[in-house]
């Protein structure tokens, strides 16, 4: 879509918004008038939520720049430094945020942009739109990229991202360095990253006497929930990749098959797209055969966990994105099931095939309202989305061994599955597990971990460590030639939220005065000691950038009006001013 039809298209939105709105309002103009000449304004301010520094020490950095910044130009800011999981409750489920400052970890693909941005998931709760942003031609562009042919899809990609630039529902900061560590005198063969459950199963015991592989995370949550559609507590999701089955597995850019066995693509009648889907034989942990009509159970769960008992459908906020491309999913017989997509081109369908897969004798008892202490919490929220899962029944190549809360999990590798005979595409990467036990192991800090590593404690590191501890590694692989460092460029970027259901963040102007005012070559710098590449759109890191959008030392949009970090106060101001504010004694105030 060019930049005239995309400006023409916002302009026709906002006008009609405005017509309407001023038909309706004729009548009281004058009312209005009178109140607003006797109203006073209040100067502006706003909070920012974020990770501690022991969760996470860039996204509390970034967000100390942010308030800086915003304080500077007569913002007042309040810092609000939280837990993980109740950071994630708060913007995922709650929506109570001004703006905030995370890491967001699904942004290597276009489709995550879809969930993410469309005026579909407004009202919803989970990853999708938790900025409650409506902007009817991002719809198009979403909708577009959604129906796109394989040749089609750069071009329309690269008008979505130019359309995510400009009206900045979130701003983008930078890509950091995944640092990971790990050791090979007992396992060899880290060809994968330890941030993917593939990685799991494709090293190879390089010592007969290990056992036990051990990999340390910094996040504690999967030491408290196994559940794999509870949005605050699952990221990349690792530890629940390795208890549940996918009908893919995405692997070297694409999505292969795993549970299924291959899928057929076919045109339906109505124009619609048919996904004819072949199962493994597998079998559930507690014993039972999975079958084709768990896999269709599945798809209408996560599209309703209430299963038609709430008086609207309840989705899996987690995988809404991905089962809501499914607009029906059918058993065939016992190892086959058709999925049916409406108005889905196949790169964006099959994503679909990547949810997990689940039991439906175990999910079908969980439809019913949360309760806390017995007492229904509300209809928007069934068990399902709250339960723990300590006990999870999965088809996975690993099932849970031990549970001990804030300290690790522990799993064990699952009898006959059939990741040890897979044929396919993936049977050159994947070896099965040669290790009797794995254990996800929780550490406090990122010198604990290296320490641990060190000592021979552990083998790998699960999650990617800050650059404050590369040195230290550095010298420990000096000293000890099992110890491997690896640092590559991360799928994950850290990006500043806006809530845009509430003033002044609902004013695209605001925002994008906001966006300018981090240096993000700087922040790299200051922040990320240098190990993260800064960027002003997601998929920065991908082909899917157009050239416009490439980061040539500063934003090609939105750019820093200062140096070196140095923030020019004035210019800055000025952005505010334009955008329909005033100041009153140095306070930013609304008209």
């Amino acid at each position: 879509m060019s930049p005239t039809r995309r400006d023409g298209l916002r302009r026709r939105h906002v006008l009609c918004g405005a017509s309407a709105a001023l038909a309706a309002s004729a009548g009281c103009l004058q009312g209005f008038r009178n109140l607003a000449g006797r109203r006073r304004s209040s100067p502006l301010s706003l909070s920012i939520k974020t990770l501690p520094t022991d969760s996470d020490p860039y996204a509390v950095r970034i967000a100390r720049a942010l308030s800086s910044a915003l304080e500077a130009v007569g913002i007042e800011t309040r810092l609000h430094p939280l837990p993980r999981e109740e950071l994630y409750r708060q913007l995922l489920i709650n929506h109570d945020f001004d703006l905030y400052v995370a890491p967001f970890v699904e942004g290597n693909d276009p489709d995550f942009l879809r969930p993410l941005l469309h005026s579909q998931f407004v009202g919803e709760r989970g990853r999708q739109n938790p900025f409650g942003y409506v902007d009817f031609t991002m719809d198009e562009l979403l909708d577009a990229q959604r129906r796109a042919a394989r040749e089609e899809r750069p071009q329309v990609v690269a008008d979505l991202l130019q359309e995510v630039v400009q009206t900045q529902p979130f701003t983008v900061v930078a890509y950091p360095d995944d640092i990971l560590a790990r050791r090979t005198d007992r396992f060899a063969g880290w060809d994968e990253r330890p941030t993917s459950s593939l990685a799991y199963l494709s090293v190879e015991r390089e010592d007969p006497d290990a056992t036990t592989l051990t990999a340390l995370l910094r996040d504690v949550r999967p030491t408290r929930n196994l559940n794999p559609i509870a949005a605050e507590y699952r990221d990349r999701g690792v530890v629940t990749e390795l208890l549940y089955d996918a009908l893919g597995r995405e692997y070297g850019g694409a999505v292969r098959p795993w549970l299924a066995t291959e899928w057929e693509w076919s045109d339906t009648d109505d124009g619609g797209l048919r996904a004819t889907v072949g199962l493994r034989e597998a079998s559930w942990h507690d014993g039972r055969t999975l079958t084709a009509d768990d896999v269709a159970f599945t798809y209408r769960f996560l599209r309703d966990t209430s299963l038609g008992e709430a008086d609207a459908p309840v989705p899996a906020e987690r995988f809404r994105g991905r089962a809501s491309l499914v607009a029906d999913a059918s058993v065939v017989d016992d190892r086959t099931v058709e999925l049916a997509f409406d108005d889905t081109a196949h790169p964006a369908a099959t994503r679909a095939l990547t949810v997990p897969i689940l039991p439906q004798h175990v999910w079908h008892e969980r439809t019913g309202p949360a309760t806390v202490a017995g007492v229904s919490v509300d209809e928007e929220t069934t068990e399902a989305l709250v339960w723990d899962n300590a006990d999870p029944v999965g088809s996975g190549p690993l099932r849970l061994d031990t549970l001990e809360e804030s300290r690790r999990v522990v799993l064990a590798p699952t009898d006959d599955h059939f990741c040890r005979t897979l044929d396919g595409a993936l049977e050159d990467v994947v070896v099965g597990p040669a290790f009797d036990r794995l254990v996800f192991q929780a550490v406090p800090s990122d010198d604990v971990a290296v320490q641990t590593i060190e000592a021979g404690d552990a083998d790998v590191t699960a999650t990617a460590l800050g650059a404050g501890v590369l040195t230290k590694l550095e010298r420990a692989a000096a000293t000890d030639s099992a110890v491997e460092v690896a640092t590559d460029a991360s799928p994950v970027f850290y990006h500043v939220g806006y809530n845009t259901r509430q003033a002044p963040l609902s004013n695209l102007r605001f925002r994008r005065a906001v966006a300018r005012l981090l240096d993000r070559e700087h922040v790299v710098e200051s922040v990320f000691d240098g190990h993260a590449t800064a960027a002003a759109s997601p998929l920065a890191t991908t082909d899917w950038l157009p050239d416009s959008l490439a980061w040539n030392g500063t934003d090609p949009v939105l750019p820093f009006p200062g140096e070196d970090g140095d923030l020019d106060v004035e210019r800055a101001r000025a952005e505010f001013v334009d955008a329909g504010y005033r100041y009153h004694d140095g306070a930013l105030h609304q008209r």
